[in-house]
């Protein structure tokens, strides 16, 4: 099996990635855990005013605070992963990224979010499950 791995390096991500390794959802060698990391885009503006380097380089530094706790722990674990981080929309990657890496199950970690910020922001959770013909684990 091929699962993504939805990390945003919070606290959810974190819960969700050691149910993922105790659960064995992926028990055979030839299963695939793929971490995708979405950070948001930087404004063209402020990209104008730093720089298309600095802004790559802040982006790089960001994306390995997220994936280098997961990386060390997945190493204590038989499990083959790979980690890969985007810019863009998180829901949106996450469905694209699940496409183009033709997994057979999403997991990630659900911030449990009230109704009003539900109803008035979404949530990617919610926007993940809507746009996938595939399974989404969530776990809280």
């Amino acid at each position: 099996m091929k699962v993504l791995f939805a990390a945003d390096g919070s606290k959810f991500t974190s819960k969700a990635l050691k149910f993922l390794t105790a659960s064995r959802l992926l028990p055979d060698k030839d299963d695939e855990l793929v971490v995708l990391h979405v950070q948001d885009a930087i404004s063209p503006q402020v990209e104008k005013k730093l720089g298309r380097e600095e802004v790559a380089a802040f982006q790089l530094k960001q994306a390995d605070k997220v994936l280098k706790p997961i990386k060390q722990f997945l190493d204590r674990h038989p499990v083959r992963y790979r980690c890969v981080w985007v810019v863009g929309s998180a829901a949106s990657e996450i469905v694209k990224a699940s496409k183009r890496e033709r997994v057979q199950m999403i997991v990630m970690g659900a911030h449990g979010h009230g109704l009003l910020v539900r109803a008035l922001m979404g949530s990617v959770a919610q926007r993940v499950m809507a746009d996938c013909d595939i399974p989404v684990l969530m776990v809280k």
